[in-house]
């Protein structure tokens, strides 16, 4: 895996990109997370059970992984690429940089 890399997204840039249709967002955190605070575009693959294989169709879209700090979205595109898949953006800060940023979030998943 040393030829993999991840790219640092930072909050603006990612919900920028989402509102452009340029980014799809792919969050990896567990269900009972999402349940209580979740991105307002995002599709939740969880990292527990994660499967490259289960991330939607991006259509044209870069996939973007997001977490609750930035640490399981980074094994994420690590997973991905390892997969073969060109998936090499995460959201530095996860939900708590989104939310320092001043971004919103929704409840209930």
């Amino acid at each position: 895996m040393a030829d993999h890399q991840v790219q640092d997204l930072f909050p603006d840039e990612v919900s920028k990109g989402i509102a452009e249709g340029r980014y799809l967002l792919v969050d990896v955190r567990e269900p009972n997370e999402v349940a209580v605070e979740a991105y307002p575009d995002g599709v939740v693959v969880p990292l527990s059970t994660f499967d490259p294989a289960a991330i939607p169709d991006p259509k044209g879209k870069q996939v973007v992984f997001a977490c609750r700090s930035g640490k399981r979205s980074v094994t994420a595109s690590l997973a991905a690429q390892a997969a073969g898949l060109p998936y090499d953006k995460h959201l530095a800060g996860g939900i708590i940089g989104w939310k320092q940023a001043g971004l919103p979030t929704k409840t209930g998943g």
